[in-house]
């Protein structure tokens, strides 16, 4: 009798505790996503109005909450140049003959391309029976301007190439491309060529939005709140909808870390700075997450929680979420040893061969060996709304965003407070 009477007084206390911890108002989590997924958004694609719209509702948000700007900020709003490259005109001639259009295709992020055969160009063949898509990937790392000859075995990879390549294209423009290569369908053997192309050219802002809460103690210290609020946009219509709002992806991890920082903020027992960030450029390859890892130093960040869709339940059931790269450093096993007493649990990536660990925002500093982990619960093998018209709120269980954001709150209280440092990955080689 008194063994049970301790047993009610420790899970009182731990309920308590739980209570204290978690100040995240579920109203608000359902404000905040409505919000953000929104048809009004336009699926907040990167370059738009939408994404606009989606990045002052998160600044106003930081702002309620008292939220300080990045250090060299003078606001919410971390801009940065991307370079966005449109295909104008081009001109094959082989062997005294135009090629077709549609036979043709070239990648290069120079604004005027213009070579013949007494350049120093090199030419190659893709022939029947190799990997196209390898062989691309390859020759896109030499230093030489390239004409390469595709054998018409492989016309329907020609054909999703060259789609790809029409459509506008977006790079760092500190960056430079190392080659310009033109892409032929044919095995013709090229006695002459002459190749003229000219892309357009314009340096267009996208911003990531970050705002801090100062440490007390261990303010150099930081500890990383992230997820990125920019999808899709406007895609193909099904049934008239053309919006593929991004409910999950990602508005279920802005929500989160909009929640979270709040939370922490009512807290105020924060030693280590804190700091929350949603990207942008995510689905066009990361670079909001890559120019924002750039400002900082990775011995500085402690920890990274980068959370990424979150509205459904996950492969273990109701409360539970997975960690990737759960193995590579012992961040998940802290975040686990905080939840006793709770039902919640965290696990270990259970889609692997789907490589996720470097398919997210956590993906650049974790290279840098920073504990940069992905927080999930979406069943990412067999989710039918992902990168979809009905990725809507509709599709979503609003009280699984919510005991996720919870145990996220709870879990990461101890390396907040600075008592618990994960160990640091193993950092990738250049």
């Amino acid at each position: 009798m008194k063994i049970f009477r301790i047993s009610i007084i420790v899970l009182f206390l731990v309920s308590c505790a739980s209570k204290k911890q978690n100040l995240v108002v579920d109203n608000d989590v359902s404000r905040i996503i409505s919000t953000l997924s929104a048809d009004d958004m336009e699926g907040r694609s990167a370059f738009t109005n939408g994404i606009n719209k989606a990045a002052f509702f998160i600044e106003d948000e930081f702002k309620k909450i008292g939220l300080q700007p990045l250090t060299g900020e003078n606001g919410f709003r971390q801009q940065f140049n991307m370079r966005m490259l449109k295909p104008v005109s081009s001109q094959i001639i082989l062997n005294n003959k135009v090629i077709d259009a549609e036979d043709i295709f070239i990648i290069s992020d120079k604004q005027d391309v213009s070579f013949t055969n007494t350049s120093e160009v090199e030419v190659l063949r893709i022939e029947k029976g190799e990997r196209v898509f390898k062989q691309y990937q390859a020759i896109l790392q030499r230093e030489k301007p390239v004409l390469v000859l595709v054998d018409e075995a492989h016309s329907d990879a020609f054909k999703r190439l060259r789609e790809r390549s029409l459509q506008n294209k977006f790079i760092d423009p500190t960056d430079d491309q190392k080659t310009s290569a033109v892409f032929i369908l044919g095995n013709q053997v090229p006695k002459t060529f002459s190749v003229t192309f000219k892309n357009q050219l314009q340096d267009v802002p996208l911003y990531n939005i970050a705002g801090i809460i100062p440490g007390k103690t261990k303010a150099k210290e930081l500890v990383i709140f992230s997820a990125h609020y920019d999808h899709l946009g406007l895609i193909e219509p099904i049934a008239g909808d053309s919006i593929a709002n991004g409910a999950d992806d990602d508005a279920s991890g802005i929500t989160a870390v909009i929640s979270l920082a709040k939370h922490y903020k009512k807290l105020g027992n924060n030693e280590r700075t804190l700091v929350f960030v949603a990207f942008t450029a995510e689905e066009l390859g990361g670079f909001g997450s890559q120019h924002f890892s750039s400002k900082l130093s990775p011995d500085d960040i402690v920890a990274m929680f980068n959370i990424e869709m979150i509205g459904k339940d996950s492969k273990f059931g109701k409360n539970s979420a997975f960690i990737t790269g759960y193995e590579k450093s012992d961040f998940g096993k802290i975040l686990q040893k905080n939840l006793t007493g709770s039902i919640f649990k965290f696990y270990a990536d259970p889609y692997p061969e789907q490589n996720l660990f470097y398919r997210s925002d956590n993906a650049t500093l974790a290279a840098l060996g920073v504990p940069a982990h992905t927080i999930s619960t979406d069943q990412i093998d067999k989710d039918k709304f992902y990168h979809t018209v009905d990725d809507e709120l509709s599709t979503l269980d609003v009280q699984n965003i919510i005991a996720t954001i919870h145990a996220i709150a709870l879990s990461s209280r101890s390396i907040v407070d600075g008592t618990d440092t994960p160990t640091r990955l193993t950092p990738l080689k250049e």
